[in-house]
């Protein structure tokens, strides 16, 4: 049997592990897509880094296979993606999952939000949707 500890290893040697300064000299070119591949409650909770989109975990193979019906436009093979999640566990995993998947420039924020966030960088706001009445 495998570990999540073994399979999070196996993914970060797979993919770039990026520092808070790579990263956030990477977000400031613009060329990547940032990937947010957390919770939506843990979004709203929490917060994002400006400019992410969300993709949740549970849907990144879907969302990001050109041949999936559920193929966003915005995840593309050629194109440098990066993820993160809360502690750069699920980011890891699901940056192995896209480079299952043909994608040959990937990396993530190694520390994830909250070591972003402890080191100061900006989070915006991520509203709840407003909920229908019920009746």
């Amino acid at each position: 049997m495998t570990s999540v500890a073994e399979m999070v290893a196996a993914a970060r040697a797979r993919i770039t592990n990026l520092s808070q300064t790579d990263f956030e000299r990477e977000r400031a070119g613009g060329e990547a897509v940032l990937i947010d591949v957390r919770d939506v409650r843990e979004r709203w909770r929490d917060g994002t880094i400006p400019g992410a989109r969300h993709v949740p975990r549970g849907m990144i193979e879907f969302w990001a296979d050109p041949e999936s019906k559920y193929h966003k436009d915005y995840l593309s093979p050629e194109r440098r993606v990066i993820l993160f999640c809360a502690a750069g566990m699920r980011s890891a995993l699901a940056g192995a999952a896209l480079r299952d998947l043909g994608y040959t420039n990937v990396a993530h924020l190694d520390t994830g939000l909250v070591g972003w966030k402890q080191a100061g960088g900006e989070v915006e706001a991520v509203p709840r949707p407003p909920v229908a009445d019920a009746e």
